[in-house]
């Protein structure tokens, strides 16, 4: 979500996308997803119908075969699959949203749903456009579904003083059974905190703010981190360049990888995260426009990349994107 220290075109994207929503079944079919060719090194998003307007989404499925996804927007959107084809929305999230979230913003952006000891958590960010007065907050929930999300409070805040944006956050959970949240946009990049699993917010032995990418020079726009661990390495998904301006937008979808959690992530030619560095995993092509917000969820079929992008087709309408990650070269190639 893109943050700048002056007007953000979020606001008027987010503006369409909240009308769009409100048309249940919307058609979105798309392409199947397809192997890079020598046309494009991106592939197309998978096939997606019914209710797809979509921006940050986060998806999980349950131990049913349910695809629940929830995405930025009025008390968190959301949307439900049981086939990861033909999406249909319900009612958000939160069905009265809670009370300290005024002193931030009136809606809920990027969440981040998982399932822990016996509960789904989802993290979200409330804040407003081109600011970072912006705090992360934390519910939990046995069903998942709208209406179930207990609100836990704040876990973790910004001031216009800060350096940093506390949007935009990511949990994740390590095989040591340590717990780590990443956030950031903007302003000096991504950042990284350890979290005490029996409260779901920062620990108390441990309150060390780690940097893990940045953009010392040139743009500031990184943001939407994402960590995942595959073959030994801890992988970090984030989204450059600028989202919300429809067919105007230049986001896309980069990684870098580290033998620790904290860091430092390199890209695959040796450059720094925290130097500009970043190996692109999905860009622009054809009509799918500045494809970021992602988030990355393990399948029965392998692990998804999923995301929005702006349809260059559809006036730049913010859609969702579904591929699958080819892990064979160490490095995650969407297909």
């Amino acid at each position: 979500m893109s943050r700048t220290s002056g007007t953000s075109p979020r606001s008027s994207a987010v503006r369409a996308l909240r009308r769009r929503t409100t048309l249940l079944a919307l058609p979105a079919a798309l392409l199947l997803a397809l192997v890079p060719t020598t046309a494009s090194a991106y592939p197309n998003p998978g096939t997606v119908t019914g209710s797809t307007v979509v921006h940050d989404p986060t998806m999980i499925r349950t131990s049913s075969g349910r695809y629940l996804l929830y995405a930025t927007g009025g008390g968190l959107g959301y949307r439900t699959s049981t086939d990861r084809i033909a999406f249909s929305a319900g009612a958000d999230a939160f069905s009265a949203k809670p009370g300290w979230w005024s002193s931030y913003a009136t809606e809920a952006w990027a969440p981040d749903i998982s399932y822990q000891g016996g509960k789904y958590l989802m993290y979200y960010a409330v804040s407003t456009f081109g600011s970072n007065k912006s705090a992360i907050g934390l519910a939990g929930s046995a069903t998942g579904l709208p209406g179930s999300w207990s609100d836990y409070g704040t876990v973790y805040t910004s001031t216009t003083a800060s350096d940093y944006n506390a949007i935009d956050p990511n949990l994740f959970v390590d095989g040591d059974g340590k717990w780590w949240l990443s956030f950031g946009s903007w302003w000096t990049g991504l950042k990284m905190i350890q979290i005490d699993p029996s409260t779901g917010k920062q620990l108390a032995s441990n309150t060390t703010r780690y940097s893990i990418a940045s953009r010392p020079t040139g743009t500031k726009a990184v943001e939407a981190p994402f960590v995942v661990k595959r073959g030994g390495y801890y992988y970090l998904f984030a989204s450059y360049d600028t989202c919300c301006a429809g067919t105007s937008s230049t986001y896309k979808v980069k990684v870098g990888r580290a033998t620790a959690v904290t860091g430092p992530y390199y890209d695959k030619s040796g450059v720094a995260l925290t130097n500009n560095g970043g190996t692109p995993v999905l860009e622009t092509h054809g009509r799918y426009i500045g494809p970021g917000g992602q988030s990355i969820m393990a399948d029965t079929d392998g692990d998804l990349i999923v995301y929005h992008y702006y349809d260059g087709q559809d006036n730049g309408t913010p859609k969702l994107g579904i591929n699958l990650l080819d892990w064979s070269t160490g490095w995650p190639v969407a297909y």
